[in-house]
């Protein structure tokens, strides 16, 4: 019962709701869906059914290429999470620690990995690079400047944390001015928000999250009409994403993710059902890793369809392979960095650069002498 209490409680807070975490799932299995149509073309666009890609009905390959657009997904649940992580740490200083420590230890180590075998294996842009534009790029992905310099994208799903460290910047920036410097203070900064929303569209999914993060609306549409209904709300999203205008998508959007919210809701439960919640579980893994797991498979099936073997077979292999190897490199990443590495860096960086409020050390000292007794 008093388990069952703490969960409720903590789903309040905003701390873990169950839905949101299989919706994470489904966000970075989009992601990786679109990356099975796009990555076996090998890099050519301007040809039908370029490298190992078969030839695919128009309609399908309409409904796979759309699967990028899980970064929005991505972003809303941010909007919403990120406000009552601010406000439950009440520090800077410690938001912004955990904040790195949750990104940054999965991104390094791939960073590094890529940077170390990339001009081994001519990977892309290293193919013939120099030391300085080495230097370069390598400092500017890093810090997430690469967009910003013009410079090329590292690691290639990496550009949406560019996104998330800036609407970091601006919400503890605005939550921080208007606490001290009330609506005079913050306006400037929330008008800098507006128009970035307005250059860069799909930062707008941000205010989604931020949205029902202030305001208690839910949609409670239960069973399999409110599954149908989530669904015709995503597939309005994405086609509106695909079709029209990002702006286009923001109320099928804020439909779908009111009911996401919503405990009892179809989309709810089909989202709190185990597998996705395992998904939710490893998916910042699933979403940086999976192009490094795929690319491999990709250089073996532009090898072997210039050898003549069939392109259905390939595409299958790569599909079948690349869902399983991902799958699984994502959770050894999981495991190893996001749970072990960071426990560490945790234990051993947070007293460097956090120092712990008064009322912060009561608790401890108290919660050690509870164990103690």
């Amino acid at each position: 019962m008093i388990k069952q209490t703490q969960k409720r409680s903590i789903a309040q807070d905003g701390c873990f709701v169950p839905s949101v975490q299989g919706l994470r799932g489904v966000a970075a299995l989009s992601v990786l869906m679109d990356h099975f149509y796009d990555m076996p073309k090998g890099g050519v666009y301007d040809v039908p059914d370029p490298g190992f890609l078969p030839p695919l009905w128009p309609w399908l390959q309409s409904v796979i290429n759309v699967g990028g657009h899980g970064v929005e997904l991505f972003f809303m649940i941010s909007g919403f999470l990120i406000p009552a992580s601010l406000i439950r740490h009440g520090s800077l200083s410690q938001f912004f620690f955990d904040r790195i420590l949750r990104i940054m230890p999965v991104f390094l180590v791939l960073h590094i990995a890529l940077f170390v075998v990339g001009p081994v294996v001519g990977y892309k842009f290293f193919r013939g690079i120099d030391a300085g534009s080495y230097v370069a790029v390598f400092a500017s992905n890093l810090l997430f400047l690469q967009d910003l310099l013009g410079l090329p994208i590292a690691q290639q799903n990496a550009w949406t944390l560019t996104y998330e460290w800036a609407f970091y910047i601006w919400f503890a920036a605005s939550f921080t001015a208007l606490k001290f410097g009330g609506r005079t203070v913050a306006g400037p900064l929330v008008l800098i928000g507006a128009a970035c929303a307005f250059h860069w569209p799909i930062t707008a999914f941000f205010c989604i999250g931020m949205l029902l993060s202030a305001v208690k609306f839910r949609i409670n549409a239960p069973g399999a009409l409110g599954l149908i209904a989530g669904l015709a709300c995503a597939v309005a999203m994405y086609a509106g994403l695909t079709l029209s205008h990002p702006f286009a998508s923001l109320l099928p959007g804020f439909l779908l993710f009111a009911m996401v919210l919503a405990p009892e809701s179809g989309v709810s439960r089909a989202l709190s059902t185990a597998p996705l919640q395992y998904v939710g579980k490893v998916s910042y893994s699933l979403y940086l890793v999976h192009p490094f797991v795929l690319f491999p498979l990709q250089v073996v099936g532009l090898k072997l369809v210039a050898l003549g073997v069939d392109r259905w077979l390939l595409w299958a292999a790569f599909i079948g392979l690349g869902a399983v190897m991902s799958l699984i490199a994502s959770a050894i990443s999981y495991e190893l960095i996001e749970v072990r590495l960071r426990r560490v860096l945790d234990r051993y960086l947070r007293g460097l650069f956090i120092r712990p409020s008064p009322d912060m050390q009561h608790s401890v000292s108290a919660g050690t002498h509870a164990i103690r007794r």
